[in-house]
């Protein structure tokens, strides 16, 4: 049995604590613009491209927390 690594903890907990708000934002947006091209499917291009752009941009920070953890499991 190895022994307990702290390392391994806090990167978990960093990866873990990381992708929590992002995947809740992604999810957020993604059912308000499916909201708004119900209501308004004429707008459906603009709505679309406003979510992709933002979508992008909270999985950026999914994947800094994801660099964030990998360096603290291996310097």
């Amino acid at each position: 049995m190895e022994s307990f690594d702290v390392k391994s903890l806090a990167a978990a907990i960093a990866i873990a604590v990381g992708a929590l708000g992002p995947g809740l934002g992604i999810g957020m947006l993604a059912g308000k613009a499916m909201e708004a091209i119900g209501r308004n499917p004429e707008a459906a291009p603009k709505i679309q491209t406003a979510m992709i752009l933002a979508i992008a941009f909270a999985e950026a920070i999914a994947i800094y927390a994801l660099v964030v953890a990998l360096i603290i499991k291996f310097v």
